[in-house]
């Protein structure tokens, strides 16, 4: 079976559905030490307090330190599992990555607002403050309410590094936190803009939330494309390990792979590979 730079869903399926063929039970004792991205820290702790509370004879610790903490950890055997919140380069194929869930970010307008798309160089004009009035790209005549998130959120790492611009740059009219205040501001400002979490807003859309989601690059916004990869603001976050997993790592990773943590993940804003 080969290493793969993302495996994502039917790739890690099949990969598992083959250990469970040699090892059908795997060992739920044990210690497990993960460690790196910070993006993904939050989720993996509360999955691992979820599989504790299923196998109560594991113990697992996680730390943060970057996605290259983790994969420099698993590769000289410090950490048991490494977190990265990107694919895993040429240089790091000696490493195996299971894709657990996909980090998505897409911009958001007031549904009236008549602007359907932006181009790539409108987005980035709108927020370094080059463009202040929707007129200028297909809108009405009416300032542009420019937010931004605050900085630290995994939200505004992938837009910025999307756009190539820093956060500094940003010349925002407010700061606004986490994505659930970020959808209010703009359901309640017919001229607002902001990103988002792509999973959060669609279910706030759905629900009824008076916004719409923009297309990036001419692909729409929505779960199923963040899922696919087709997004282009989209990053897969990867459990990361330097052999094929066994005992308590497989047992693990499994259950990350599983419907069991559909929720977690959705609850943290990403976009699991599982309904």
């Amino acid at each position: 079976m080969g290493r793969s730079r993302e495996m994502g869903v039917l790739a890690a399926v099949a990969l598992l559905i083959g250990l469970l063929c040699c090892n059908a039970f795997a060992s739920d004792e044990g210690k497990l030490l993960f460690t790196g991205s910070s993006t993904m820290t939050p989720l993996m702790r509360e999955i691992a307090k979820r599989f504790e509370a299923i196998h109560p004879n594991a113990r697992i610790e996680v730390q943060a330190g970057g996605s290259g903490r983790g994969i420099a950890d698993v590769r000289q055997g410090r950490a048991d599992i490494g977190m990265a919140s990107r694919p895993l380069t040429d240089a790091e194929q000696d490493l195996f990555g299971f894709a657990i869930a996909r980090d998505g970010v897409c911009i958001i307008i007031h549904r009236d607002n008549p602007v359907k798309s932006l181009a790539s160089r409108q987005v980035i004009d709108i927020f370094t403050g080059k463009t202040t009035n929707w007129k200028k790209v297909g809108g009405r005549d009416a300032t542009i309410t420019v937010l931004n998130a605050t900085s630290g959120y995994s939200s505004a790492e992938l837009f910025t590094h999307h756009f190539k611009i820093n956060h500094s740059e940003i010349k925002a009219h407010q700061t606004v936190g986490d994505n659930p205040a970020r959808i209010k501001a703009v359901s309640e400002n017919p001229n607002a803009i902001v990103y988002v979490s792509v999973g959060e807003a669609e279910r706030k859309a759905q629900g009824g939330a008076p916004i719409r989601l923009l297309p990036v690059d001419g692909v729409a916004a929505t779960s199923r494309n963040v899922r696919s990869g087709n997004f282009p603001i989209s990053r897969p976050l990867l459990l990361v390990t330097k052999s094929l997993p066994k005992g308590l790592a497989k047992a693990f990773i499994e259950f990350s792979l599983s419907p069991q943590v559909a929720d977690l993940i959705m609850a943290h804003d990403f976009v699991p590979y599982t309904d």
